[in-house]
């Protein structure tokens, strides 16, 4: 058995990936410890997995904070010089003291303590990735939300994947200077820059996506395992309610329409232009607002829509027509999952990647948070609905999603690295 503990840091589209793997680790006879913020510690208790609080403290219900971490053009500004990066310290010192006994940590993107700590306590380290974006190829360029358009100068050649990733390095370095402080302090190098090459450990990188968003690139890390995706929503409830079974139950499957857990706070228009496409359009609508608006469309409810705090996206998905959200990772693995088609809606971060790749892939159209009206968001769900193509390369894709078991095949290559051993289905860095 051993002391497993898992770093993470964000929303429950961050956070419960973790627990899937904690859960997994737990049946094999583990002793997983989810390292997170405090609001996290009743969500790792219903789950039945033991938990330290790691900072920074972050509420995702605060609406103010989440609206500037959403913004398009500065959200990871904010979200990396503002909030993570001055609090490296204060994570260090709660992480390495969770880290007390452990065999293995496994870091997430966010947890720029979790490589320290490795590192200076000496301890067995696998970083996650949780979308493609993460790696930073110039083979698969990015879609970078300040500056989209640079997406399309890939056709130019790899050259101009590495001149856009070496330009936002050099532009990113001096965020890093709390981080280098704190390397200093423990007498360690300034280390690789930690939103590029620097998040990733030396000996396992778990990719826990799945292959038909993102296919293994000459420039990723060594040792990648892609996993497909870990999936875990019974924070989110455990069975859809009386109201909402009824509602389905009564007509053709509805469009829902979500922001996960984040953008959801930042929704703007979002849910009055829904209802208005959604009835444009004559389709039902089943609208996810979050509990701090519920009340606010309460009058929504009718036989064609009903407004619902939320609901576990594994339930409700496969029962819906088409799945209008924000793609987010958490959010679009289980719409993929489902095999419906989606509009993507992408407001920051990894969104407007992960929309780029399901657009791509045949599954999804996009309409852009600044373009969301109702006239053109009931045009692209007909649009959606009315051409088979959609629906059956939404189905395809599905088939393939539900052969990956992420949580199995993210365990094996944990063990695997816990025996010394190469992880199963690793994939070298270099030329394939």
């Amino acid at each position: 058995m051993a002391r497993i503990v898992l770093n993470t840091w964000g929303s429950h589209g961050d956070v419960d990936p973790a627990l899937a793997l904690a859960r997994g680790l737990r049946a094999r006879g583990h002793a997983p410890v989810l390292a997170a913020p405090a609001f996290y510690r009743d969500v790792a208790a219903a789950a039945g997995i033991a938990s330290h609080a790691v900072g920074p403290e972050f509420d995702p219900t605060d609406t103010a904070l989440v609206r500037r971490i959403m913004d398009r053009r500065r959200g990871s500004e904010v979200l990396l010089r503002e909030l993570l990066l001055p609090a490296v310290e204060g994570a260090f010192a709660e992480l390495d003291a969770a880290a007390d006994g452990a065999d293995l940590l496994v870091s997430h993107p966010a947890t720029f303590a979790a490589p320290v700590v490795a590192e200076s306590r000496r301890l067995r380290w696998a970083s996650t990735v949780l979308a493609p974006l993460s790696f930073w190829s110039a083979h698969d360029v990015p879609v970078l939300p300040p500056a989209p358009w640079l997406k399309q100068l890939e056709a130019l050649g790899p050259w101009v994947g590495r001149a856009i990733i070496g330009a936002s390095r050099l532009a990113t370095r001096g965020w890093t200077a709390p981080l280098d402080r704190l390397r200093a302090r423990l007498g360690l190098p300034r280390g690789a820059h930690p939103f590029f090459e620097g998040q990733h450990a030396p000996a396992l990188v778990l990719a826990l996506f799945s292959r038909v968003l993102g296919a293994p690139q000459p420039d990723w890390p060594a040792h990648v395992v892609v996993t497909g995706q870990l999936l875990y929503d019974a924070a989110h409830g455990t069975a859809l309610s009386p109201a909402l079974e009824a509602f389905l139950d009564a007509g053709p499957p509805p469009v829902v329409f979500t922001l996960g857990t984040s953008a959801v706070l930042a929704s703007g228009d979002f849910f009055p232009e829904s209802l208005a496409a959604a009835r444009r359009a004559g389709l039902r609508a089943v609208l996810m607002v979050g509990r701090e608006r519920l009340a606010e469309f309460a009058s929504a409810n009718a036989d064609d829509a009903i407004a619902i705090a939320a609901a576990p996206h594994s339930q409700l998905f496969p029962r819906a027509a088409a799945v209008v959200q924000q793609c987010g990772i958490g959010t679009l693995g289980q719409g993929l999952r489902a095999g419906r088609p989606m509009l993507a809606v992408p407001f920051a971060h990894d969104q407007p990647d992960n929309a780029y790749r399901v657009t791509r892939l045949g599954v999804a159209r996009t309409v852009h948070p600044w373009r969301y009206r109702a006239a053109r968001v009931a045009t692209a769900l007909r649009a959606l609905l009315d051409d088979p193509g959609y629906a059956a390369r939404a189905a395809q894709v599905a088939a393939q999603v539900r052969t990956e078991d992420g949580v199995a095949t993210a365990c094996d290559a944990i063990e695997a690295l816990l025996r010394g051993e190469e992880p199963p289905a690793a994939r070298a860095g270099g030329a394939p």
